[in-house]
C-alpha cells in the first residue's frame, strides 16, 4: 500500500501524506515515495508542466516525525546503515527546498520532528489554528540535524537555538510570530485559504516563479558581492528580454491578462480534509 499520493491537474499537483493511521509518521517506504515523487515534480516543473506544488496530509495530524517501528529497527543499525538512511531523508528535504516552481504546505494539525523540516522547505506555510510544530528530538537523546539547515533558515538561529535545545512545542500563533508558518486561519477554512493561494501563485509567471526561487537561493549565500550583483543583473535584463518577459510586460500596458493566467486556472479543492 501506498503512503503517499501525487495528483496532478491543471498544473497543481498535490503531494500528501497517506497513513493517518500513524499519523503520517516517517519511515524508509515514505522517504523513498516522496523522494520518488520529488523527482518527478521537479523535472515536470522545470517543464513548466507543474505550476505549484501542495504538500499535505490526510487525517488529524501533519505529521508525527518518525515513525515508532522505523525508530525500533534503528536501534540495531550500524554507522553506515544510519548514514545511509539519513542521506536519504536529506535528500527529500533537499529536493523539496530546491524544487523549481513555488510550494504551499498545508498543515492541519501536530508537525513534529523531521515534519517541521518539511515545512521549513516550502515557500507558503499555510497552518490550521490547531497547528502545532515541535522539534521534539532532543527529548529521545536525538538531534534534528539533517532538517537544521531548513529549519534554522525560517526560526534564525537565536529562536532554532531555543526551540531546538527544548523541544518545546509551539502552537500556531507562535509558529506564525516566529517566521515558520506565513498564515494561520481557522481549521474550517484552511483549504479556502490554501486555493486563495494557489489562485495568487498561479497569476504569476511562471518563467519567473522559477528565475526568482533560482535567485534568492543564490543571494541568499553572498547578498553583497560582486559576482551576486552581476548575477542579478543578468537575470533582469534575461527575463526582460524573454517572451513571457515580453508577454508580461505587453498586457500590462494592453491592461488584460497574461496568457499564463488564464481563467481555467482558477481552482477549488477537489475534496476536503480532517
Amino acid at each position: 500500500m501506498a503512503y503517499s499520493t501525487l495528483m496532478i491537474e491543471n498544473g497543481v499537483a498535490r503531494l500528501t501524506l497517506n497513513r493517518p493511521d500513524v499519523h503520517n509518521a516517517f519511515d524508509d517506504s515514505l522517504i523513498a515515495e516522496l523522494n520518488a515523487h520529488l523527482d518527478q515534480l521537479n523535472s515536470l516543473a522545470e517543464a513548466g508542466e507543474v505550476r505549484v506544488v501542495v504538500l499535505g496530509s490526510e487525517g488529524k495530524s501533519f505529521s508525527a516525525g518518525a515513525d515508532l517501528n522505523w525508530m525500533k529497527r534503528m536501534v540495531d543499525y550500524d554507522l553506515e546503515d544510519n548514514l545511509a538512511d539519513s542521506r536519504k531523508l536529506a535528500a527529500l528535504m533537499h529536493e523539496l527546498d530546491t524544487l523549481p516552481c513555488p510550494t504551499i504546505c498545508r498543515v492541519q494539525g501536530a508537525a513534529f520532528g523531521g515534519a517541521v523540516g518539511l515545512a521549513a522547505c516550502c515557500d507558503v506555510v499555510i497552518a490550521s489554528e490547531k497547528a502545532k510544530f515541535c522539534l521534539s528530538e532532543v527529548k529521545i537523546g536525538l538531534s534534528p540535524a539533517v532538517i537544521s539547515p531548513y529549519v534554522q533558515r525560517a526560526l534564525g538561529e537565536r529562536q532554532m537555538r531555543r526551540y531546538a535545545l527544548t523541544a518545546e512545542v509551539m502552537d500556531a500563533e507562535t509558529a506564525l510570530k516566529l517566521g515558520l508558518a506565513h498564515q494561520v486561519v481557522e481549521h474550517e477554512a484552511l483549504d479556502t485559504a490554501v486555493d486563495t493561494m494557489l489562485t495568487t501563485l498561479l497569476a504569476g509567471s511562471p518563467q519567473a516563479q522559477r528565475a526568482t526561487k533560482a535567485l534568492m537561493a543564490t543571494v541568499a549565500q553572498a547578498p553583497d558581492s560582486d559576482d551576486t550583483r552581476e548575477h542579478t543583473c543578468q537575470v533582469i535584463a534575461k527575463l526582460r528580454v524573454s517572451q513571457e518577459g515580453q508577454e508580461g510586460l505587453s498586457s500590462f500596458f494592453e491592461k488584460r491578462r497574461p496568457v499564463w493566467a488564464d481563467s481555467n486556472n482558477t481552482l477549488h479543492a477537489s475534496e476536503r480534509r480532517s
